[in-house]
């Protein structure tokens, strides 16, 4: 019975973690050694947005293209930056050097991540 249950979870779980997209690249898929988490304030909310770069060239004109999606497509939401950071490097990326731009009244906060080396 314990096994079933382990597979179960198993299967369910790894289909949630190879779900996220980003620009319609899983984020398990993506081609890059570098990449850059960019976060915003969002309005009337505690929450952070997360755009998450790679180089990608996004498919439409739109910034959303780089908003980490989950498997029904819609975006990701994130308590703080730390929340983003934390969920990154659970994906296989590490942490390299942060900082902020404000724009207006705003933070933008821009985390540069690198694919961990095993």
């Amino acid at each position: 019975m314990r096994v079933i249950i382990a597979a179960a979870l198993f299967i369910v779980l790894g289909t949630y973690i190879n779900a996220q997209t980003v620009n319609d690249v899983p984020l398990a898929e993506i081609d890059a050694e570098f990449i850059q988490i960019v976060g915003t304030k969002k309005i009337l909310s505690a929450r952070v947005n997360v755009d998450i770069e790679f180089g990608q060239l996004n498919r439409k004109i739109s910034a959303k293209d780089t908003r980490m999606k989950d498997e029904e497509g819609n975006n990701l939401d994130f308590n703080s930056m730390i929340d983003a950071l934390n969920f990154m490097s659970s994906h296989g990326y590490e942490y390299l050097d942060a900082y902020a731009i404000t724009m207006g009244n705003t933070n933008v906060y821009h985390f540069l991540m690198r694919k961990k080396t095993e």
